[in-house]
């Protein structure tokens, strides 16, 4: 049997926070891509993929107010899922 692997594993703790982040940035332009192509091929609506980024901004709120964390880090995530869904929306209209 062939054995997978991948590097999806936890970033290294010695990188630095540039580095970190190009991780962050790739898999949320990668998701945003997918959605986009699902929803030109009809597979999803764009208010499914809008609910889906609503989900995911509650459940990082919810996660940061357990946590009692409000840094601008969460701020910022919240920012860029609200430009994902703005970006999905535009596809509506286009």
């Amino acid at each position: 049997m062939t054995e997978f692997s991948n590097d999806n594993s936890a970033p290294n703790a010695a990188m630095d926070g540039r580095e970190q982040d190009a991780y962050g940035h790739a898999a949320l332009l990668l998701v945003e891509s997918v959605l986009h192509g699902l929803i030109e091929q009809s597979v999803f609506s764009v208010e499914k993929a809008v609910d889906l980024i609503d989900t995911a901004a509650s459940v990082k709120s919810e996660i940061a107010a357990e946590s009692g964390h409000s840094s601008p880090m969460v701020q910022r995530s919240l920012n860029l899922l609200g430009e994902i869904s703005t970006s999905l929306q535009s596809a509506r209209r286009s």
